[in-house]
């Protein structure tokens, strides 16, 4: 087992630099609490930006010495880096887009993408430098979105993880921006994708499957024949750390000077970065409101609102800090008394201590983000509250929100519910806000730090062994040998082809997907050696089927298993049919061809296909679950089998099935070699019903029964050139017949 590199965009330290010799200080972040559990044992490190330009190469030197003792590794950056990639791409585009700002503060300047890239390439350079075969690398947050990616083709042996710590927006945002592909496939680098709730990995799915050509599968995207796993991990905060301070003498003094100073007046607390994302305005505009409607609680409340400067030298958050003076100075001077004021603002960062007393103390916290990836300061005030007392008022715009249920949940645009919610919460009977409490004591206590770092690292390596289950089935030039030597040493050799997806490619007109002269070519050249019969099985009417395969020597199975035919023979129905149902389902099938432009319906012997594989991708796919929900008990009621597909979903007579019209081939025959290849639902038939000597295939890396997979047609059509160009050989390799013990 090799070590954990994390990486992020600063390190978990704090510089200090007074007459040309540095200080350093480490971070109380609650990142760097979780991740201390990593990077502080054994070999492991933590790489990242150490927060100050250093130019000099010998101080360099030193800060790297200095930070080597602490398991800490720093990328240096010069102060144009710093601007063009940090303050510029970072904050300037990638901030505003993933928070639903784009059309408001996004700015598309070439130059912050030119330097964003050679910034992620500089971190990869230190990453590298410091992997070793067997490492795994833990990359975090939007700074650094294309270092997967980069990471990935120098090193692919390497188990690399990614966790988006903001919110992930949705497509119709993300695709604004100029670089949307390249971001992409800069994440999917990685083998695990990190988020804090269901809703971003939702939106990262989507985006990624239309913008690149890529498929997924539940959560689950297909990367160059790789696994990629998308999951939501809600990250949590250190609580013992929060309810233990509560009895800290230093703690304790605060509460009792701040107990003093407001003299029983209830306290709503707001604790925010500055950042137009946080509905600091918003809050205010709501607290005005309540002055208004709700005089008496004039001189009987305060908002004691705390905002930590941040970026204030760039225009928007000057004007934003500008705004919310002027609005506390609006609110103060109209409702302020000689012995009171309805706001106290500060404007400046506190010491954790300080903070933890006016968790302690405070009547109410109001945590009204517009978005925001999680929000820790909504845990924070949770696991501070160790009398069970206080209400939480919570966006839901908040990742904590889908985990903090029992909080005071409101629409941060809606200043009213805003207002209405904080007059809900004054009145609060202690009863009810004692069983909110511990309900999300009990969350925020068992899903803390420690547990979600726990949780990811135990999926990431879970995602490997998928990844290594995979490879271990892919046909490679070693297996492709070995089943062409026991291919060329079988004497009667029988091999099942489905048609659509394994042989030719998805054409959006079915129609058109003909067979090519190079495909009429192979199947000439496995139809002439003698040894072999060739059984081409396909969901294709018998007509059509006739039309492209009648006079190759091919032996032919339709429609599933409806018709048959061998060489030189007419075709053949299975018995006892009906099709009578079909005058139930077709008007269903329509109503939803009606609704859904581009689908269509086609009518085969004894069987009813409705496809989608003209239509929108997100489209195609819900009005097809909507029609699997509304044909399931009427299929179920008259024998009929509901089969989705690749762009399709079939209903047919529940005796029609791939795998019996294949064991209808092998009825009291002896073959030694016996193969099949397929690439949807219907083939699981086929494998299934096989022996387990005989070799399965299936097209794509998908989940299946069968023993190996190849990734596409042209693979497909590969593997059986050279099995048609194997020559006769006179050894066996007995090992190799043995089924292997993966089989999915």
């Amino acid at each position: 087992m090799g070590k954990t590199i994390i990486v992020s965009n600063r390190l978990p330290v704090k510089i200090s630099e007074e007459n040309g010799s540095y200080t350093f200080f480490p971070s109380e972040g609650g990142l760097a609490t979780g991740l201390g559990s990593i990077y502080q044992n054994g070999e492991n490190i933590w790489i990242g930006w150490p927060g100050l330009e250093v130019s000099d190469e010998a101080r360099q030197t030193d800060v790297t010495e200095n930070l080597k003792t602490m398991k800490l590794q720093p990328v240096f950056l010069t102060q144009k880096e710093i601007t063009e990639y940090y303050e510029g791409f970072s904050n300037e585009i990638l901030w505003p887009v993933f928070h639903y700002y784009a059309s408001t503060y996004a700015n598309y300047q070439q130059s912050n993408w030119d330097y964003y890239q050679s910034v992620n390439k500089k971190f990869r350079d230190v990453v590298l430098s410091a992997a070793e075969p067997g490492d795994t690398i833990w990359i975090h947050d939007y700074q650094l979105l294309l270092l997967p990616g980069l990471i990935r083709a120098e090193r692919p042996d390497l188990t690399i993880g990614f966790f988006l710590h903001i919110p992930f927006p949705s497509y119709e945002m993300f695709r604004l921006i100029p670089w949307r592909a390249e971001l992409l496939e800069g994440i999917t680098g990685a083998d695990l994708v990190g988020f804090h709730t269901y809703d971003d990995v939702q939106h990262f799915l989507s985006a990624a499957t239309r913008i690149l050509p890529l498929n997924s599968s539940s959560n689950i995207l297909t990367v160059d024949d790789r696994p990629v796993v998308a999951e939501a991990f809600p990250m949590g905060i250190d609580f013992e750390k929060y309810s233990d301070l509560t009895r800290e003498k230093e703690v304790r003094e605060q509460m009792e000077h701040l107990k003093s100073t407001f003299n029983g007046n209830k306290i709503i607390l707001s604790v925010d970065r500055l950042d137009y994302s946080k509905g600091i305005l918003q809050r205010l505009q709501a607290f005005e409101l309540l002055m208004e409607l709700h005089p008496e609680y004039i001189g009987k409340i305060a908002l004691y609102m705390i905002v930590v400067p941040s970026r204030d030298m760039v225009p928007q958050y000057r004007e934003l800090r500008d705004a919310i003076d002027k609005k506390v100075g609006n609110i103060n001077s109209i409702y302020r008394t000689m012995d009171w004021s309805p706001v106290l603002y500060f404007y400046r960062s506190f010491p954790i201590e300080a903070i933890s007393a006016l968790y302690s103390m405070a009547d109410i916290a109001l945590v009204t983000p517009m978005r925001d990836g999680m929000n820790l300061v909504a845990k924070e005030y949770v696991a501070s509250r160790t009398t069970n007392r206080g209400v939480l008022v919570l966006s839901e715009m908040a990742g904590a929100s889908k985990e903090l249920i029992d909080a005071v949940i409101v629409n941060p645009n809606n200043i009213g519910d805003i207002t209405r919610s904080i007059v809900r919460a004054l009145n609060m009977p202690e009863e009810e806000q004692e069983f909110r409490m511990r309900q999300m004591r009990s969350i925020v206590s068992r899903f803390n730090i420690f547990h979600w770092v726990k949780i990811y690292m135990e999926k990431l390596q879970e995602v490997k062994e998928l990844q290594r289950s995979m490879q271990s089935r892919h046909v490679d030039t070693s297996i492709g040998k070995s089943i062409t030597r026991i291919y060329a040493e079988a004497s009667r050799r029988i091999i099942f082809l489905d048609y659509d997806g394994t042989l030719v490619n998805f054409n959006a007109d079915i129609n058109k997907a003909s067979p090519d002269e190079a495909l009429y070519k192979l199947l000439m050249e496995l139809v002439a050696d003698k040894a072999n019969t060739i059984v081409l099985i396909s969901g294709r009417d018998h007509e059509k089927m006739e039309e492209w395969f009648g006079d190759t020597g091919i032996h032919m199975i339709a429609e599933h298993g409806v018709w048959q035919k061998a060489y030189g023979k007419k075709w053949k129905s299975l018995r006892g049919l009906s099709d009578k149902w079909k005058e139930d389902i077709m008007p269903i099938l329509n109503t939803y061809t009606d609704r859904t432009p581009g689908a269509f319906v086609e009518e085969k012997s004894f069987s009813l296909v409705w496809h989608y594989r003209k239509v929108p991708k997100d489209l195609g796919e819900l009005r097809a679950s909507e029609l699997v929900n509304n044909l399931g008990y009427l299929t179920r009621d008259r024998g009929l089998q509901l089969l989705p597909g690749s762009k399709i979903i079939e209903v047919k007579n529940m005796e029609v099935n791939k795998g019996k019209a294949t064991l209808h081939h092998l009825y009291k025959q002896d073959y030694d070699f016996i193969m099949a290849i397929g690439d949807d639902h219907t083939d699981e038939d086929i494998f299934k019903a096989l022996p387990d000597t005989a070799y399965t295939f299936k097209v794509g890396s998908t989940m299946s029964a069968a023993r190996y997979y190849l990734r596409n047609t042209t693979e497909v059509r590969q593997f059986l050139s050279r099995l048609a160009n194997a020559p006769v050989i006179e050894f066996s390799e007995r090992i190799f017949k043995q089924r292997p013990l993966i089989k999915k």
